[in-house]
């Protein structure tokens, strides 16, 4: 008589770590609804200054910049403070940003304020966006799943729902400066509740406990001299660039080459959104079942597939279903590459900073690479540079297989 083995019952999942991770969640989409809140009324931002494709891109530039300056030393600042608090004083940043940015373009028209505000913008996200991928990896790691992705899906949600608010402000005129200001303290607000439930200090950052800040340092440095994080960060640069061309462009482009007014533009650049959430939130069941290579692999091909259908078209509707594409295709290389990153727990804040700090550098070049490359050829041609830039880096996509234990 043969005996049936019933199946093992899942793992328990402590309280504490759903908790965390819906704490991470509600941060992630916090900070989306920041992002999205002012990519949705850039083209507004464009028009009160009365600016260029080029002059616009050196004005984005400041967010990217003060972003890069941040991500250096990123970890090491979640290593000290934590990462609960080293995300409520960056969003405390962020949210000065986006108002200060708001009133000096609607309120004053003062093109230097403006830039301050998204310098300080930038800083403030550059440092909250290291911080909560080292709380993500971590929860990721206690759940024993793949899910970062929805983290990152979250944040495209809060995109989603800046964008849709952002079109809903401009179609009844709405001044920047009171919109953006509203979502900087709302944004703030929830923050601070949602961080009360990340996981203690010692779990997210265990290379911290006894260790002094020379120590943590060196351990930076040496993270700068590992190949496949250096490989990693390359992957997550053109990740990044892929994503951030359509974060800064889309909507402008969409006026420019496609004749939309300004709330249709910002609804195209929704679609985008609304596609990178859908990625990523059914990217974790396929990237459990047959893995990151593969799966990354086809994702590529779809970007490719979708920016140049959004640009060559040569029809709206089309070219809105390429943005859609465009979104699915871009959704998983940033976080299945921070994920990369933070394979190691003691490793990952050095880590992660580095491929940061590499990621971002697509945020500095890239708005200005577009503003002076649409100054010569149209803003839409221009963003034909992405499906150019993502064909190579199918090359890279093995370096983000886990290491072995």
């Amino acid at each position: 008589m043969s005996s049936v083995t019933a199946p093992a019952a899942p793992p328990v999942v402590p309280r504490s770590v759903l908790a965390a991770r819906n704490g991470v969640v509600a941060v992630f989409a916090l900070n989306g609804l920041a992002v999205g809140s002012w990519f949705s009324r850039v083209p507004a931002v464009r028009e009160a200054l009365d600016l260029t494709a080029g002059r616009l891109g050196l004005l984005l530039l400041a967010m990217s910049a003060g972003a890069i300056l941040a991500m250096p030393t990123s970890g090491l600042v979640a290593q000290r403070l934590g990462t609960a608090r080293t995300v409520v004083v960056a969003t405390a940043l962020v949210a000065a940003g986006l108002a200060v940015a708001g009133v000096s373009a609607s309120a004053a028209g003062w093109l230097p304020g403006v830039a301050l505000g998204l310098f300080a913008f930038g800083y403030g996200s550059g440092t909250c966006d290291v911080a909560m991928n080292i709380e993500g990896a971590a929860v990721e790691r206690r759940l024993g799943r793949t899910i970062m992705p929805r983290f990152h899906a979250a944040w495209s949600l809060g995109s989603v729902a800046g964008a849709g608010l952002g079109a809903g402000a401009a179609r009844v005129g709405l001044p920047v400066a009171v919109h953006l200001s509203v979502i900087a303290a709302a944004v703030l607000a929830g923050t601070v509740l949602g961080v009360r439930a990340f996981l203690p200090v010692a779990e997210t950052t265990p290379a911290a406990e006894g260790t002094s800040p020379a120590t943590r340092r060196r351990a930076l440095l040496a993270a700068w001299r590992e190949p496949r994080t250096l490989l990693i960060g390359l992957f997550v640069l053109v990740a990044a660039f892929t994503e951030g061309a359509a974060n800064d462009w889309v909507a402008v482009a969409f006026v420019d080459g496609y004749d939309l007014s300004e709330a249709a533009a910002a609804a195209v650049f929704g679609v985008f959104v609304v596609g990178m959430t859908l990625g990523r939130t059914v990217g974790t069941v396929a990237l459990d079942r047959w893995g990151r290579v593969p799966v990354l692999s086809g994702t590529i091909l779809l970007a490719v597939l979708g920016a140049g259908l959004a640009v060559l078209a040569g029809s709206g509707p089309v070219a809105v279903v390429g943005v859609a594409l465009w979104g699915l295709g871009a959704s998983l290389g940033f976080p299945v590459g921070m994920s990369a990153a933070a394979d190691e727990e003691d490793r990952a804040p050095a880590r992660v900073s580095v491929v940061a700090v590499i990621g971002y550098t697509a945020f500095l070049a890239g708005p200005p690479l577009l503003g002076l490359l649409g100054d010569r050829v149209g803003t839409l041609q221009a963003l034909l540079v992405v499906p150019i830039l993502l064909l190579p880096t199918l090359a890279l996509v093995p370096v983000t297989r886990p290491p072995a234990r």
